[in-house]
């Protein structure tokens, strides 16, 4: 135990507070029970060591950090760790990579330790991070009354520019964007050279490691691909060697066609897929994953069982990495805008129109010359432009939608 706490000390007393995400501010921190979420490498673990490291400043021995891949875990539980942690004045446990932790006893996996803690420790408070695709995983604990669920996306736009101090800009509501397009868009081109940061952003702005090791960035994302794929979604029940190959094929061809409109049984024929039922089955394991981003209509139904409209990459970064620099430049404008906004807002295939947001805001995506002509008889219909710094009227400059968070 003395081991961990040292450790604990250690990472808390050198993470850096001079940049704070977005959700830092929306996370309710009283609540006992807390799950940050989401993919590999978007920081999950900093935001967390950065809220331990407000409590360590108070009282060093109120606040403990641990990892669950630490071998002290390989013949220790969470309970003894957390009931011998609260003996000694313990009150706020941050618990990282649960997705990991070997469970001691049948039926008896991290979920069920961290709802015996909450139910019999009721003065300590718990956080904890997991992978975006740990709903799929069978938990034997329902922690779904007991915790609060918060997801962490990528760096937005507005974020990078903060993360690599170039200037510091509030949040923006789509409304705001919307309506006030042309006077933010205006007040903030004229204290920056926006587009250049822009084409930045979309190569390599997404995950915030970038800046630890440029020249081998694209490697680590392709590393972290394989991992999502050979170990977290092969971690799922039912999921075995020959399956990951199968779904590293599938993103592979997904990859080279993006935005891929589904011929759904030509790609089941072509990855000797036999059900259909089987291929949105891997295609939700993808995009719990945050590795695509699935686009349907605005039709009810069951999500994994609907066939998408479209289907893109998460994020323009990983575009580059799959594909490299042979991409046509609608592919990237679509996939940021579908990737910012999807964060927060629901969003469809339209009719007319290449998005329809919230169920009410229909979206053209193209370069600064694009025309109403395609959504000029659509109420509310407005034209995200790339290229221009900023805007007018209903055609709003693309990158002013990553400022949404």
């Amino acid at each position: 135990m003395q081991n961990l706490f040292d450790l604990s000390n250690k990472l808390i007393r050198s993470v850096k507070n001079d940049f704070h995400r977005s959700l830092f501010l929306k996370v309710d921190w009283q609540q006992r029970l807390i799950e940050i979420k989401g993919s590999r490498g978007v920081g999950k673990t900093t935001l967390m060591l950065q809220k331990a490291s407000e409590y360590h400043k108070i009282n060093p021995e109120s606040v403990i950090y641990i990892s669950l891949d630490d071998t002290y875990f390989f013949n220790h539980t969470i309970t003894e760790t957390a009931e011998q942690f609260r003996k000694y004045g313990g009150k706020y446990m941050f618990i990282d990579e649960v997705h990991k932790y070997p469970p001691k006893f049948k039926n008896h996996d991290w979920s069920a330790e961290l709802k015996n803690i909450y139910d019999l420790l009721p003065d300590l408070k718990i956080v904890y991070t997991g992978l975006s695709i740990i709903e799929l995983y069978k938990g034997d604990g329902d922690l779904s009354r007991r915790k609060n669920t918060y997801n962490l996306n990528g760096l937005s736009f507005r974020e990078f520019l903060m993360y690599n101090n170039l200037f510091n800009f509030p949040v923006f509501s789509l409304d705001d964007i919307i309506n006030k397009n042309a006077l933010i868009s205006s007040e903030i081109s004229s204290k920056i050279k926006i587009l250049p940061h822009f084409k930045a952003y979309i190569l390599h702005g997404y995950f915030p490691f970038y800046n630890e090791s440029p020249k081998q960035y694209f490697q680590r994302l392709k590393n972290i691909i394989n991992v999502i794929i050979d170990i977290d979604i092969s971690s799922i029940p039912d999921i075995n060697f020959e399956i990951s190959g199968k779904i590293k094929k599938l993103l592979g061809a997904l990859a080279s066609t993006v935005p891929y409109t589904p011929n759904l049984t030509n790609l089941s024929g072509n990855l000797y897929i036999s059900d259909l039922r089987t291929l949105y089955k891997y295609l939700n394991y993808l995009e719990k994953s945050e590795l695509i981003t699935l686009l349907n209509s605005q039709s009810k139904g069951n999500k994994i069982l609907q066939k998408p409209e479209k289907i893109f990459l998460n994020n323009t970064n990983l575009i580059y990495t799959l594909v490299g620099n042979k991409i046509e430049t609608g592919t990237i404008r679509e996939t940021f805008f579908c990737n910012q906004l999807n964060y927060m807002h629901k969003i469809n295939y339209p009719k007319s129109g290449d998005f329809i947001v919230d169920d009410n805001y229909v979206f053209e995506i193209g370069g600064k010359n694009k025309t109403n002509r395609q959504i000029k008889e659509i109420k509310h219909s407005y034209i995200a432009m790339d290229e221009a710094e900023t805007g007018f009227a209903n055609k709003i400059p693309l990158w002013l939608f990553g400022f949404l968070y």
